[in-house]
C-alpha cells in the first residue's frame, strides 16, 4: 500500500497544531479566577450572612455549604459526556459555558432562599424546627447541590480542554499558571466585595442589621459577579478549542488500545474505582489518608473564619469578606516558595511535613490573635496561615506526582481530586458542628470558635504521624503492580 498509516497521519496533525502561547494561556486563567470569585460569594459572604447576621446554625450552614461539594463524584459523569456527546459541534466549550450559566444562576436563588430563611428564625426570635424552617432549608439544599452540579458540570470538561490542547511536556506549566489564577479570583473578589459591602458598616452591629438593609447590596452583588463570571468564561474560552484542541486526534475509534488509554482518563474514574485504587496496596491508603486528612485539617475552618472575624473582632461583612484576600496571597507567596526554593533545598516529603507543622503552629497563631481581639493580628496570622497552606499543599501534591508510575499517573489524580473534594466538604460540615458544640459548651464565642481551630491544629499533627508511615521505595515497587490488577480486573469485567 501507498497510503500513510493513520496512526501516523494523525501523530502528524497532532505535532503540526500551534502551541498555547502566554496570552492564550492567561486569558484561559479567567475560567478559574471566576471560579475564586464564585467561591468568595459562597463560602465567605453566605456563611458570613447565615450565621453572623441571620442567626442560623453553624452545622445547617456548613452542611448545606458542602453539598455543593459531596456532589462532586458527578464529575466523573460529566467528563465522560464531554468525551462522547458534543454539544453544538464542541466537546468541551459547550459544557464550560453552560456550567458557569446555571451555576451563576443558582448562587443568585440561594442568597434568595436564605433571605426567606433568615426571616424566619428572626421572626421565631432564634432557630426552631418547624415547618417553615425545614422547607426552606431543603429549598436551600437542593439549590447548592445544583450549584455543585453545575461547577462540576464547567469544571470537569474545562479541565479536560487543558489536557486536550497540550502536550506533556508543558502541560504543567499551562495548570500552574491557570489554576495561580483560581487564588488570584479570591484575593480579588475579597477586596472587591469589602468596597462593596463598606456601605452596610453604618448600619448597626452583627446580627441586629435589619434584613431589607442587608438585602440590597448583597443582592446587587449576587446579580452582578455571576453575570461577570459568565463574561469571563466566554472570553477565556473563545476559539481555543478549535485551534488548538488535539481531542479528535487523540480518539481514534479503530484504535481499541488508544480507547483503552481514554478510558483511563482522570475524570473517567469511577467512585468505585477509586476506592478500590486508594486501597490497592499497603502504601496507596497511608498516602490517599494522609491526603484526605491533610484536606480535612486545612478546611474545616471554611464556613466558620467569617463569622469568626464577626463576632469575636466585631468585623463587618466588608472586613471578614477581605479575610480571604490575606489567605489567598499567602498562599500564591507559599506556591512560589515552595516551588523556586523549599522543595529544591529540602525535597518534597520533608517540605511536605515542614509546611504541615508550620500549619498547626499558625492555627494557634489564630486562637492567639482572637485573645488580642486585634484584627491585624487576625490578617498576619491568616497570610502566614495562606503561606504555609501553600507550602503543605505544593509539597503534597508534588509527592504524590513523584511517587506516582507516569502510566498510572491520570488514574491517581483522578482519584486524588474524588477524595479531595467530598473530604472538602466532609471537612465544611465538620467545621460548622464543632463550633455548634463549641457554643453549646463555652458561653463565650472566642473558645467555641478555637474548638475548630485547635482540633484543625492536633488533625494535622495526624497527618504529620501518617505521612511519616510513606515509604517512597515501598510505594514505588508495589503500587504499580497492585493498581494494574485492579485495571485488568475493571477491564475484564
Amino acid at each position: 500500500m501507498n497510503g500513510k498509516n493513520p496512526n501516523e497521519t494523525d501523530l502528524s496533525n497532532t505535532r503540526s497544531h500551534r502551541q498555547v502561547g502566554i496570552l492564550t494561556t492567561l486569558r484561559l486563567g479567567l475560567f478559574n479566577m471566576g471560579l475564586g470569585l464564585m467561591a468568595v460569594l459562597t463560602l465567605a459572604v453566605l456563611n458570613r450572612v447565615m450565621i453572623s447576621e441571620l442567626g442560623i446554625p453553624a452545622a445547617i450552614t456548613a452542611g448545606v455549604l458542602s453539598l455543593s461539594l459531596f456532589v462532586a463524584p458527578a464529575r466523573v459523569w460529566f467528563g465522560q459526556l464531554s468525551d462522547t456527546r458534543p454539544i453544538f459541534g464542541k466537546h468541551r466549550t459547550s459544557y464550560v459555558l453552560l456550567g458557569t450559566a446555571v451555576f451563576g444562576l443558582a448562587v443568585f436563588l440561594a442568597v434568595q432562599t436564605v433571605w426567606q430563611l433568615g426571616t424566619v428564625v428572626r421572626n421565631n426570635d432564634g432557630w426552631l424546627w418547624n415547618t417553615q424552617t425545614i422547607g426552606w432549608t431543603a429549598v436551600l439544599a437542593l439549590i447548592l447541590a445544583v450549584y455543585g452540579l453545575a461547577v462540576s458540570s464547567s469544571s470537569t470538561p474545562f479541565t479536560a480542554l487543558l489536557v486536550d490542547i497540550s502536550e506533556e511536556q508543558n502541560r504543567s506549566k499551562l495548570v500552574a499558571v491557570v489554576w495561580s489564577m483560581l487564588m488570584v479570583g479570591i484575593v480579588v473578589g475579597g477586596v472587591s466585595g469589602s468596597v462593596v459591602f463598606k456601605q452596610i458598616e453604618a448600619e448597626g452591629v452583627a446580627g441586629q442589621i435589619p434584613i431589607e438593609v442587608l438585602r440590597t447590596p448583597i443582592n446587587s452583588v449576587f446579580s452582578f459577579v455571576p453575570f461577570l463570571v459568565f463574561t469571563l468564561a466566554v472570553i477565556a474560552t473563545w476559539g481555543v478549542e478549535k485551534k488548538y484542541s488535539r481531542f479528535s486526534y487523540r480518539s481514534t475509534p479503530s484504535d481499541s488500545r488508544r480507547q483503552r488509554a481514554e478510558s483511563d482518563r482522570e475524570d473517567k474514574v469511577t467512585l468505585s474505582r477509586a476506592i478500590r485504587i486508594l486501597t490497592a496496596s499497603r502504601q496507596t491508603g497511608i498516602f490517599f489518608s494522609f491526603l484526605c486528612l491533610l484536606t480535612i485539617s486545612l478546611f474545616m475552618q471554611e464556613a466558620v473564619l467569617e463569622p469568626y472575624g464577626g463576632e469575636v473582632f466585631g468585623m463587618s461583612i466588608a472586613e471578614t469578606t477581605l479575610l480571604n484576600s490575606y489567605w489567598g496571597i499567602g498562599i500564591l507567596i507559599g506556591y512560589s516558595l515552595t516551588g523556586f526554593l523549599i522543595v529544591p533545598r529540602l525535597g518534597k516529603k520533608l517540605s511536605t511535613k515542614v509546611g504541615c507543622g508550620l500549619v498547626a503552629l499558625c492555627f494557634i497563631l489564630i486562637i492567639i490573635a482572637g485573645f488580642t481581639q486585634q484584627a491585624i493580628a487576625l490578617k498576619i496570622a491568616l497570610l502566614l496561615f495562606g503561606a504555609t497552606t501553600g507550602i503543605a499543599t505544593v509539597g503534597g501534591v508534588s509527592l504524590m506526582l513523584d511517587l506516582t508510575a507516569a502510566e498510572t499517573a491520570g488514574t491517581f489524580i483522578g482519584a486524588w481530586g474524588l477524595a479531595q473534594a467530598i473530604s472538602r466538604g466532609a471537612a465544611t460540615f465538620l467545621g460548622g458542628v464543632v463550633l455548634d458544640v463549641g457554643k453549646e459548651i463555652f458561653a463565650t464565642p472566642l473558645f467555641a470558635y478555637s474548638l475548630v481551630f485547635a482540633l484543625q491544629a492536633v488533625a494535622m499533627l495526624g497527618a504529620i504521624a501518617i505521612l511519616n508511615r510513606v515509604s517512597v521505595r515501598e510505594f514505588q515497587e508495589t503500587t504499580g503492580k497492585a493498581v494494574a490488577i485492579v485495571m485488568e480486573g475493571d477491564l475484564d469485567g
